[in-house]
């Protein structure tokens, strides 16, 4: 679900894995939460976990690693809704499309992303955001955004490369954007789609390098792999399985990600508040080629 935007720990070895023990094993010996402060970002996990220096029951994921399959991900559409901090107010919208194409002889994904407007944040600027990444590995190669208040932000990145323009909207031209990232990352704001593609089984715990467009470095992020359950989706029950993402470096928690195998393949999401709240976010299923609701 590639979304407009909202010190790495030393490199484990790339693609290392070893045998899950089951979830009731990893929840006595590797989870437990702490709630440190009222700020839930400080969600964390607790020191018996040592995500600092994982072994078992872990998977390493590198950007071109066997273990993750893009090729599960099919063309689709689907309408994302983020809510405010009471829960009711619509404060971002915006839809999803993924394309599947070919380039240069590689199997490509094509994604785009529009924002529509909202009666709850009426100021807030429209933007189009196109992604393209390998089919497969889910390598990031171009990452073009346009915003309604006339910044823009066009890269090609080849592995750990990052070439293009940047324009915010104090800037009268776009400036070059030069970038070499101590290595490769998957691209932070759709950093749901690698728990998906790495096969989501249940007890697993997986790394893996995630960046953005305003990062100098790839970043550690751990996936946890929970439990099935159900999750209300705009009035409807859904079938899912929780997936929790934390900050590897300082095992902050940024996201609880409800998952499917299936279409629209993130249908809700929770992301912890500094005021203590939670701001959840819906995905559903729309028409290929429709029109915008």
């Amino acid at each position: 679900m590639p979304a407009l935007q909202p010190s790495p720990a030393p490199r484990p070895a790339p693609d290392m894995i070893t045998t899950v023990t089951g979830l009731i094993s990893l929840v006595a010996a590797t989870i437990a939460y702490v709630h440190t402060t009222p700020d839930r970002r400080h969600e964390r996990l607790a020191d018996g976990a040592n995500i600092a220096s994982l072994t078992a029951d872990t998977i390493f994921l590198e950007v071109g690693s066997p273990l993750v399959n893009g090729t599960l991900f099919k063309p689709h559409r689907a309408r994302v809704l983020v809510y405010g901090a009471d829960g009711r107010t619509v404060m971002n919208d915006w839809i999803n499309e993924l394309t599947l194409g070919d380039s240069a002889g590689r199997k490509i994904m094509r994604w785009v992303t529009t924002s529509q407007p909202v009666a709850g944040n009426p100021n807030r600027p429209l933007s189009d955001l196109r992604q393209t990444y390998d089919a497969v590995t889910l390598a990031p190669y171009g990452y073009s955004l346009k915003v309604s208040n006339g910044a823009t932000t066009q890269l090609t990145i080849n592995g750990r490369e990052v070439r293009g323009t940047r324009k915010t909207v104090n800037d009268s031209v776009a400036k070059p954007v030069s970038v070499d990232l101590d290595r490769a990352g998957f691209v932070a704001s759709a950093s749901d789609l690698v728990p998906v593609a790495a096969g989501m089984k249940i007890g697993a715990i997986m790394v893996a390098p995630m960046w953005g467009p305003n990062m100098q470095k790839a970043e550690d992020r751990v996936f946890v792999v929970l439990k099935d359950t159900v999750v209300d989706v705009e009035g409807t029950p859904q079938k899912s399985r929780k997936v929790d993402e934390f900050r590897r470096a300082d095992r902050v928690k940024l996201a609880s990600w409800y998952l499917t195998l299936e279409s629209p393949y993130m249908v809700y999401g929770e992301v912890p508040l500094a005021n203590g709240g939670v701001q959840r976010m819906t995905e559903v299923p729309l028409p290929m080629g429709g029109k915008t609701p």
